[in-house]
Order: C-alpha cells, then sequence, then structure tokens
C-alpha cells in the first residue's frame, strides 16, 4: 500500500499534493533512512562500547589467563598425582587451585596452591556403597566461582589424575560466548556408563568447563539444589542435574576424555576425533602408552611433542605409497602404522579395540562404546607394522618427528615394510582457527622419499577437491 502512496504521489499531476500524501513521503524516506543505518551498525559480538565514552572497545580473544582451574583431589590421593598435574601446570602462566578435604603440608612450585573445601555435613548422602566426598567435589564449582578471581571467562574443572591439554583447551573455548550459558563436556567412551549415568552428562575426570555467566548463577542456587539430589553417586551427576534444572544442556566437545576403559590405549589414541586432544583421565588404569617406560615417564615423552605442536598432537593423517603398494597411518606426535596394500580410509577411521571395558570381569566382545570399533588381531604378525614416536625438532621451515620400529615377534613382512626401520613426518605447526574449527577437515600427507630403511613423509592442506585415496 505504501507503494502504491509513494507511486500515486509522485505521479499526481497536482502540484499542490495534499498534506496527507506529503506526511506519507516523510515517513517513507525516514524509514529508509533508519533501515540503512541499522545495516551499517557494527556487529555486537565483536565490538562492545563502553557506557562511559562514546570509544568501541574491542574485546581480546580469550586467552590462557581467562581459564582458571579448579582441581577435586583428597589428601590421601594427592601425593601420588602430583606428577600428573605437572604435566601440563605452570605456575608462570595457568591460574589453579586444588581443592582438598583437608590440609597438606605440601609447598611446590609444580603444583597450583592448595585450598581446604568447605563442610558438608548438613548435606544428605543416601547412594549405597557411595563416598560422601562427592558433595564436596561438586560444590567446588560453588567455591570456585566465590573466589572472585578477575579477569576470568571460563571455569574448567577435573580431577588430580586429568591431564589437560591447555593450549587447545584455550583454542576450543574461545570458540564460545562466555558471557553466555555455556556447559562444554563430554560424556564417557563407555555405553553402559552413559546409560547408567546420562548421555548428555560431562563426566568429571574427563573434565568440563562452565562460562563465566553461567558459573556465576550456578554458585547461587547450587546449594539448594544439591538437597534435592542426595540418592546420586558422582558429583557430576549433581552438577549435571542442577543444570538441568537451568535449562542447560552439555555443549559436546570429543577432545574431552574420560577414558572408561583399562589397558592398551593404543586403538583409542591412534583414532583420535578430528578434534583438539584436550584431556585424558584415569591414567592410573591404562598401560604406559609408549612401550619400556612407566605411565610418567611416557606421558612426558607425549608432551614433547605437544609442547612443539599442541593443536596436532594424535591428528590421524593417512596417504598412500601405489609403488610400493603401502598405506601409512600417521598419529601425529604418538604412533605410525603401516599397513600392507591398499586399506581404504573408512575402514583405518573406526578404534582399534586394544583395550579392555572398565566394568571389570565385562565380556570385550559384548561391550559396547560411543564409536565404532574394529578388531585388533592377537597374532602381533596380522598387525600393521608400528614405529612409535621418538624425537621432535622443530625449524623455521617446520616440524620434523621420528618414529622408529616397535619390533613384536619374528613376522614375515613384505620386504618394503621388513628393512623400513624409522620414519620420519614433516609437518607445519597447525594453529587453530575458529571459524576452521566449526568445519575441520582432515589433512592430506604424500610419501615425499623412500630409501630401503627409511621412510619420509609431508603433511599438508588438503587441495579443495583432493582425495585420500591410493588412486589419487
Amino acid at each position: 500500500m505504501a507503494r502504491i502512496s509513494l507511486r500515486r504521489i509522485l505521479r499526481n499531476p497536482n502540484p499542490n499534493p495534499s498534506i496527507k500524501d506529503f506526511l506519507l513521503l516523510i515517513f517513507l524516506l525516514l524509514t529508509i533512512f533508519l533501515l540503512r543505518l541499522h545495516h551499517n551498525r557494527p556487529d555486537p559480538l565483536l565490538i562492545t562500547t563502553d557506557p562511559t565514552t562514546t570509544t568501541q572497545v574491542q574485546v581480546d580473544p580469550t586467552a590462557l589467563h581467562h581459564l582458571l582451574f579448579s582441581i577435586a583431589s583428597s589428601s590421601a590421593s594427592l601425593p601420588k598425582r602430583i606428577p600428573y598435574i605437572r604435566l601440563w601446570f605452570d605456575s608462570n602462566t595457568t591460574r589453579a587451585f586444588i581443592f582438598l578435604d583437608r590440609h597438606l603440608p605440601i609447598t611446590s612450585p609444580y603444583i597450583p596452591p592448595i585450598r581446604v573445601s568447605a563442610s558438608t555435613t548438613s548435606f544428605p548422602y543416601t547412594f549405597p556403597r557411595g563416598l560422601r566426598s562427592a558433595i564436596r567435589v561438586a560444590r567446588i564449582v560453588k567455591e570456585a566461582v566465590e573466589l572472585n578471581q578477575k579477569d576470568v571467562r571460563w571455569f574448567v574443572f577435573g580431577d588430580d589424575d586429568t591431564v589437560f591439554f591447555v593450549d587447545n583447551l584455550v583454542k576450543v573455548l574461545a570458540k564460545y560466548d562466555h558471557d553466555k550459558w555455556y556447559y562444554v563436556g563430554a560424556n564417557s567412551e563407555s555405553y553402559e556408563q552413559n546409560d547408567k549415568y546420562a548421555f548428555g552428562m560431562g563426566f568429571g575426570g574427563g573434565g568440563f568447563a562452565i562460562s563465566y555467566g553461567l558459573g556465576r548463577v550456578l554458585a547461587r542456587v547450587l546449594d539448594s539444589c544439591l538437597m534435592r539430589y542426595p540418592h546420586l553417586y558422582g558429583s557430576d551427576s549433581r552438577i549435571y542435574s542442577c543444570l538441568a534444572e537451568l535449562g542447560v544442556h552439555m555443549t559436546h566437545e570429543p577432545g574431552f576424555h574420560q577414558v572408561d576403559v583399562r589397558g592398551d590405549l593404543f586403538g583409542m589414541l591412534t583414532s583420535h576425533p578430528l578434534s583438539p586432544l584436550l584431556s585424558l583421565h584415569h591414567l592410573d588404569a591404562i598401560d604406559p602408552i609408549f612401550p619400556k617406560m612407566d605411565r610418567t615417564r611416557a606421558l612426558e615423552h607425549l608432551f614433547k611433542a605437544v609442547n612443539v605442536d599442541p593443536a596436532r598432537i594424535l591428528q590421524q593423517t593417512v596417504c598412500y605409497d601405489r609403488s610400493n603398494s603401502i598405506t601409512v597411518s600417521v598419529a601425529w606426535g604418538y604412533a605410525v602404522q603401516v599397513h600392507e596394500a591398499n586399506v581404504l580410509l573408512p575402514d583405518l577411521l573406526p578404534v582399534q579395540r586394544t583395550f579392555r571395558p572398565w566394568r571389570r570381569g565385562k565380556n570385550m566382545s559384548s561391550s559396547r562404546y560411543m564409536f565404532n570399533t574394529r578388531a585388533y588381531f592377537r597374532d602381533p604378525c596380522n598387525r600393521p607394522a608400528v614405529y612409535f614416536f621418538n624425537s621432535v625438532t622443530p625449524s623455521k621451515s617446520g616440524v620434523y618427528t621420528d618414529y622408529l620400529k616397535h619390533n613384536v615377534g619374528v613376522c614375515s613382512k613384505p620386504d618394503v615394510i621388513q628393512n623400513l626401520k624409522s620414519i620420519r613426518v614433516f609437518s607445519h605447526q597447525q594453529y587453530l582457527d575458529p571459524e576452521q574449527m566449526k568445519a575441520p577437515r582432515r589433512q592430506c600427507c604424500s610419501i615425499s622419499s623412500f630409501s630401503s630403511n627409511m621412510l619420509v613423509v609431508g603433511i599438508k592442506q588438503c587441495g579443495s577437491d583432493e582425495l585420500i585415496s591410493m588412486q589419487n
């Protein structure tokens, strides 16, 4: 109707239009002006305005100092878990506290400051054969918020045997607005554990993060909420229940690992999701991740690669050598597997069942997991040749990682594999761009040289229509 009126005004031969037509024209022009003004307004997610001035202030990207780590521990377990905490905590860069049931005379620059949790005797706990400490651990969320630390954007929670990969965690959390209500974590690897507790729960051992905006609200209502859940087993179930009452669901990030399995973690580590590694838990329940090392030394060895290129750690890259008919699968910073002949990429992505179920006595064949699995041959001669990470060398041109052959038994292999003693992988340091992380893509690799005993692999970004296949 407005267009018709405007056309009528413009075509009206009467040199003296009516007052009604004149006002309508003014209204339309004002509307067009306001629409153009709104269209050119700065993006409110990127720029904020200081209310005391007219100056626009750019929001700084989320950095490590914006994260506050709160670690649940006890006077009995902490002395044994210090080697794990030392792997990721740096007193110069990382803000963290350890919460204990009672004071311990431990002062070390290698662990965060210790705080003693408040008494929880007034809270009911009715779960049979459970531990009342679950209430104390749940209340760490409230106590961490009430520390009133400055410039906190994210509250991160984990156990004393949770190893965090802090640089990756910063990049992942930077994707989200800390002023909004976010509960970021992951469920268990075990279908049975999720079915028993909740598929939407962030398992506490794997760690989870709560945004500042949500943390302030949760701290205010937590105590009253805990009174309604005396029948639950763990602390993470209580936090999940209280967040559910606030109407908040978990934002899933697959890099958090509860590790609800036992034994050899090789299969999981060589088939990591296409997502940054954020945490590993239950380290006392798994074998050392590198041969001929104890658990602590093996993790320290992994961190040699982590400290050089944290974003690339464990990322799986697959390439093919048609001339020698082999398939090479690289889990960067951990292990390389060399398969005979052409193995299709979709057949390499499922996790090898090298581990045992979390529940003791559970039949391995009947256990179900939250990812696809494939068989792990008992006879080592039926497995691919394995080369474990040995060293990392950063340079101006890129990063070199070297992997040495792990011999198990006497196996008959093609000469091209039998004689291959080491593998060198060249890559450029990987940077986690928030936009790319929203739609990640696996990287490509190629065999750059092949001698009688050494293979050199180069990792690169895939071309726009490049396929990861033998034929390519």
